[in-house]
């Protein structure tokens, strides 16, 4: 008998439709289709993830007729599981002729000709794609984001998280991308920051302003955005209050919550003078991690604990014990704060907290040593970087100096080059 062709189709396969179906179908013409089905992280390494998850979309394909075998594909590049498998034919539509897998295009055609396998590229299926699918679904039903921050953390090598203080900002963190190097570059969560909320109510950032307050201005930011949210809950208030603001962050869709481990009246952490400034006893901050762990409904809604020793000049042997016993405690995530103009002693805790058994991922915040390249970040074991106050700090300047222009010269005329048109703010808000 004659032994079959063997076909592969890289496939994502998020939201299958008759563009996959159509693939799929002309691939199995050509022989025994294996699907080479991207994980979450390959999909990472281009969009966003994937609405369901790896195992969850392969039992989807599973059931597809034309599919004969299923590997994962770790990577955009396909070149890998072609020298695995050697196939006779490779199968994929031809919009990726241009953008970001047009590289990868080029790499599956230069390996298949080494032992003369051919691409075959039917017409892409216009006006759909996954993409689109479920920017309609978005439209349509309010969707949850408490799972989705872990499922990035899960993919990417860092995630990029930038302060939002209103559904104006928010949506400029949700639309801002740009392409670089064939990759396609994007913040992939909002921080509610109290400095930046507190500063635009006019308030000091000292809790005055309160969480009732901050969660009313959050659900306006959440109703006009689809981004995973972390939640700035400064040291996280009375032990008896504290249910009650977890609730509502999780009923709100917020993905995660960070206090810090300083108690008394809030001091900024930034401020040099930190005189007066008190740090929790390591007993009583575990407390509170237990208790939002005990409180949370679900085991993705994270705990983020934020360890001040470095602010108020304990040292980085305090820092290390604290990180350990709010790991134990139930902390999912460790923010180690530093006001220093170099990484130095962020990067000293976490080479030694990376050997431990109680290491989680790590957060820097570098609004004071903001020279530190994310690569950096990334090889000293950092895993998220929050972009704290920059929006806020971006646009006090321009307004500051728009209302000045416009008393100098007695009109706005002089301002116009200088600022958006309306046509522009209209079309970001949809």
């Amino acid at each position: 008998m004659k032994q079959k062709k063997i076909v592969y189709v890289g496939l994502a396969a998020d939201i299958l439709h008759e563009g996959h179906i159509n693939i799929l179908k002309i691939a199995k013409k050509l022989g025994d289709v294996t699907v080479g089905l991207l994980t979450d992280q390959a999909i990472a390494s281009y969009k966003k993830i994937p609405v369901l998850n790896f195992n969850q979309r392969k039992v989807v394909l599973k059931h597809i007729k034309f599919v004969k075998k299923i590997i994962p594909q770790h990577t955009l590049d396909y070149r890998h599981n072609l020298k695995l498998l050697r196939p006779d034919f490779v199968v994929h539509g031809d919009d990726w002729k241009t953008g970001v897998q047009k590289k990868t295009r080029n790499q599956v055609i230069s390996t298949l000709k080494k032992w003369g396998g051919k691409l075959i590229e039917p017409k892409y299926t216009k006006n759909i794609s996954s993409t689109s699918i479920k920017s309609k679904l978005a439209e349509l039903t309010p969707s949850s984001r408490v799972t989705t921050l872990r499922r990035i953390l899960e993919s990417k090598k860092l995630v990029r998280v930038l302060e939002c203080h209103s559904p104006l900002s928010g949506l400029i963190a949700e639309n801002t991308k740009i392409e670089k190097k064939g990759r396609v570059e994007e913040f992939e969560a909002m921080w509610s920051s109290s400095l930046t909320d507190s500063s635009v109510k006019g308030k000091p950032d000292n809790q005055a302003l309160d969480f009732s307050s901050r969660f009313y201005s959050l659900g306006d930011l959440l109703d006009v955005t689809t981004k995973p949210l972390i939640f700035d809950g400064d040291n996280g208030g009375r032990l008896e209050h504290l249910p009650f603001t977890i609730r509502t962050l999780e009923r709100l869709g917020v993905s995660a919550i960070i206090i810090e481990d300083k108690i008394g009246l809030k001091k900024n952490s930034l401020f040099a003078d930190q005189s007066g400034s008190r740090q929790d006893t390591v007993k009583h901050f575990c407390k509170k991690i237990e208790l939002i762990k005990k409180t949370r409904n679900s085991k993705d809604f994270l705990i983020g604990a934020r360890v001040e020793s470095f602010i108020l000049g304990k040292g980085l042997n305090d820092a290390i014990n604290r990180a350990k016993s709010y790991s134990k405690s139930g902390a999912d995530l460790i923010l180690i704060h530093s006001k220093e103009k170099t990484p130095k002693e962020i990067f000293s805790f976490a080479k030694i907290f990376k050997k431990t058994k109680e290491f989680k991922p790590l957060i820097c915040v570098p609004s004071t040593y903001s020279s530190t390249k994310e690569s950096e970040l990334i090889k000293n074991g950092f895993k998220i970087v929050i972009y704290a106050n920059h929006m806020l700090r971006a646009a006090y300047p321009g307004m500051k100096s728009a209302a000045e222009v416009i008393l100098r010269n007695k009109r706005a005329y002089e301002l116009e080059k200088r600022i958006s048109s309306v046509k522009e703010i209209i079309n970001l808000i949809k």
